[in-house]
């Protein structure tokens, strides 16, 4: 069995080669790259006769998926998969596995912090020392007792509801199926109107599909209360970014953003750059040392269970 990682996984030389050895201890070909590859035609000879590949977040397109016909097996060092094109794997079908859970507490306590920095204003409060002055108009507000909207409930947005909760802060959510956990920690469900409507803080966690691109849109934002923050940690597109812009410029809200339709660097003329009453990050949500860890064990977990024939976190 020949398994190619096809970019880097932002891991240690040493871990990289701990599991890379659990790979060539049962007699398997390993190969890895730590560069990206600039194009699909490196792509396809990187991939060349592999029976698996690994990737993380960035586009394994159709034709290359195609040029292997060996290729039976995509362990992907991510949550979504969307960057993976799917209808030519089902063609094939080649098994795909994902790493979902691997950075439910990273994103949560993103939000949660980019939430605290639009109250606190930290971001403006540090900018303010540095200046050389005081807190003059830098008074903020407190996240105990807020009511705080959660727009998807999968496993990252239960975990962002668990942390606002410790905060004493009331929970209503939106989600295309409903919860357990997330009624056992009080969360009320109610429509997507209702939920832009009533909280102090509307925190994203969908996945971006054809059915949440644009999900919150300028009538959803357009419910919000004055002052209410939007924080959107799962996809970018699932956001509506001029309308975002908009209300951002007209100092109605606030926001907190780590996801747009591309990771920064962004373009100069991109709608965010430079509004007001806005906290952004460079998509670092999933990214801390732990989290990026424990992503590469479940990756190579996927590959021998998969070898097994007990296949584990399979979506396709």
């Amino acid at each position: 069995m020949k398994i190619v990682l096809l970019e880097p996984l932002g891991i240690s030389a040493d871990k990289l080669k701990a599991l890379g050895d659990s790979m060539t201890a049962p007699g398997h070909e390993f190969v890895s790259y730590d560069t990206l590859a600039q194009d699909e035609n490196e792509q396809i000879k990187r991939i060349d006769g592999a029976d698996v590949v690994i990737i993380a977040n960035h586009p394994l397109p159709g034709a290359v998926i195609d040029s292997d016909p060996n290729l039976k097996m995509i362990s992907v060092a991510f949550v979504g998969i969307d960057h993976v094109d799917v209808d030519a794997c089902k063609r094939r079908g080649i098994r795909i596995a994902n790493t979902g859970g691997y950075c439910n507490d990273a994103v949560a306590e993103l939000a949660v912090g980019l939430t605290l920095d639009c109250l606190r204003n930290i971001t403006a409060c540090d900018a303010a020392v540095q200046a050389g002055k005081g807190k003059a108009g830098l008074q903020g507000f407190e996240l105990a007792g807020r009511t705080v909207g959660i727009v998807g409930t999968g496993a990252i947005g239960i975990r962002t509801a668990e942390i606002f909760k410790a905060f004493h802060c009331k929970l209503i959510g939106y989600s295309r199926s409903e919860r357990d956990a997330a009624k056992a920690l009080g969360l009320t469900y109610k429509s997507l109107d209702d939920v832009m409507a009533e909280a102090d803080i509307v925190s994203v966690h969908t996945p971006l599909t054809p059915d949440t691109k644009g999900l919150i849109g300028a009538k959803q934002i357009g419910e919000m209360k004055p002052g209410a923050i939007l924080v959107n940690t799962a996809r970018g597109p699932v956001v509506d970014t001029d309308a975002l812009a908009q209300a951002l410029k007209a100092k109605k809200i606030y926001a907190g953003i780590d996801v747009y339709e591309k990771d920064p660097p962004l373009p100069a003329d991109h709608p965010l750059l430079g509004c007001p009453n806005l906290v952004c990050t460079p998509h670092v949500g999933f990214d801390t040392k732990e989290s990026i860890d424990r992503r590469a064990d479940m990756v190579f977990e996927n590959i021998t269970a998969w070898i097994d024939g007990n296949p584990i976190r399979v979506m396709l």
